[in-house]
């Protein structure tokens, strides 16, 4: 696994061996930016389940200003941190060691992008977009990027937020929530 694209572009990142996380391949990382980007001149980003922060990664690689990544696995949050010091941006990057539900109720400010990935896709992410926008957490031009296998079905619209585009890519499905 590697960044895609951008200042960080070519340089390997590690992986949690077993089946703990699913790390996102590269060929979907790069479609779910060219999907949303593929670049960003600015702005803040949550990945709420980052599992070796890759996505994260790639945003601040591609333009995003700083990072919020959130993950409970004591195994893949060394892992993270070994992908961060990789950057040489560490000050970009903010590792929250919690789960998801009490990183929500931690963060302040609005976020431009938000990354889920949640293990147990459906019904965690309705429920953790309902509570990013009773928080206040979503920025007015938010795109929030939900990754699932492609036989999850997501609601047309959450709280605030509605589908701007989904796609399949192999097992994965990528949907694109925005206002």
């Amino acid at each position: 696994m590697r960044v895609v694209a951008g200042k960080f572009g070519g340089r390997p990142l590690r992986t949690l061996d077993g089946k703990t996380t699913r790390p996102t391949t590269d060929k979907v990382k790069g479609a779910i930016y060219n999907m949303i980007g593929p670049f960003f001149d600015g702005g803040r980003v949550l990945d709420l389940y980052s599992g070796s922060g890759s996505l994260a990664i790639e945003a601040i690689s591609r333009g995003m200003d700083t990072a919020v990544l959130v993950e409970k696995d004591r195994r893949a949050q060394a892992i993270i941190q070994e992908n961060i010091k990789m950057t040489k941006s560490v000050q970009q990057f903010q590792l929250l060691k919690m789960d998801a539900k009490h990183a929500l109720k931690t963060v302040t400010g609005a976020f431009n992008l938000v990354l889920l990935d949640p293990p147990y896709a459906r019904e965690e992410i309705v429920k953790t977009i309902e509570s990013l926008d009773e928080r206040n957490l979503l920025a007015e031009n938010v795109m929030i990027v939900c990754e699932t296998d492609k036989a999850v079905d997501l609601p047309e619209e959450i709280a605030s937020v509605g589908i701007w585009k989904q796609k399949v890519y192999g097992i994965s499905k990528v949907t694109v929530y925005v206002r």
